[in-house]
């Protein structure tokens, strides 16, 4: 079976993002002082061929350990889906 997987990396809660720091700062500067607590991850999305949903889930955690996001700094989420 192929499965689509959706995988949201973010910097770990209470860890610097200075990305997230520019935006908020570059939109207080255009005058979206509201916005606060901003901060920048990636989106990722792939396919992967497996016999089941778990073990479609199990080999993306494996590439994130591995190489999507650093376990150090990162969390990541996953969202599983039949293609």
């Amino acid at each position: 079976m192929n499965f689509r997987v959706h995988v949201r990396v973010m910097p770990r809660t209470g860890l610097l993002d200075p990305q997230g720091q520019a935006v908020e700062h570059a939109l207080a500067a255009l005058g979206f002082g509201e916005a606060d607590d901003v901060r920048v991850g990636r989106a990722i999305e792939l396919h992967v061929a497996a016999p089941t949903r778990a073990e479609a889930e199990a080999r993306t955690r494996q590439m994130c350990d591995k190489l999507l996001a650093n376990p150090v700094t990162e969390d990541y989420l996953l969202q599983v889906e039949e293609s």
